[in-house]
């Protein structure tokens, strides 16, 4: 049986407490706190109050949220910059914040990641024919978020 709203917090402190710890645990952006205090029930009025409070003892960065979010799914999930750049804009990060977390990731590196994700994936395919090969390993690092540019120049350096 699922629970609809089971908390309603209708004290502003109290709103701003809880919200503060869960600032605190990782970075968030203005609108996954938002939408947390949504969820516990926490009346409209008092949400633009908790953030602009939030946002003033900077327990919210928008900029700071971008670049650790940017760097993390980058180093831990190998995404590309488009699906990095996607979820970002689904968080309602501001495009401005977006472009700077992006140039945050190094391009050596970005273009590493891409050739090691390409090696690892091209192990795993057995298809013979080269041009089917060549369009499936595309076709996956396209899905990781890479830009079809980024991924042509290296499945033609590398011959995979």
């Amino acid at each position: 049986m699922e629970r609809n709203n089971p908390i309603k917090i209708t004290d502003e402190n109290t709103a701003l407490t809880k919200a503060m710890r869960y600032c605190a645990y990782q970075e968030r952006s203005q609108q996954e706190a938002r939408d947390k205090m949504y969820e516990w029930g926490v009346a409209g009025r008092i949400i633009e109050i908790v953030i602009s409070r939030l946002i003033t003892e900077n327990f919210l960065n928008e900029e700071r949220f971008a670049r650790v979010y940017a760097r993390s799914k980058f180093n831990q999930k190998h995404w590309g910059k488009i699906k990095i750049k996607q979820s970002l804009k689904l968080k309602r990060v501001p495009d401005v914040l977006i472009k700077k977390a992006l140039a945050g990731i190094d391009l050596d590196d970005y273009m590493a990641a891409l050739q090691h994700l390409l090696e690892k994936k091209a192990a795993l395919i057995k298809e013979k024919h080269p041009l089917k090969r060549h369009y499936k390993l595309q076709q996956y690092a396209m899905s990781r978020g890479f830009e079809s540019d980024a991924i042509l120049e290296v499945l033609k350096n590398k011959e995979l």
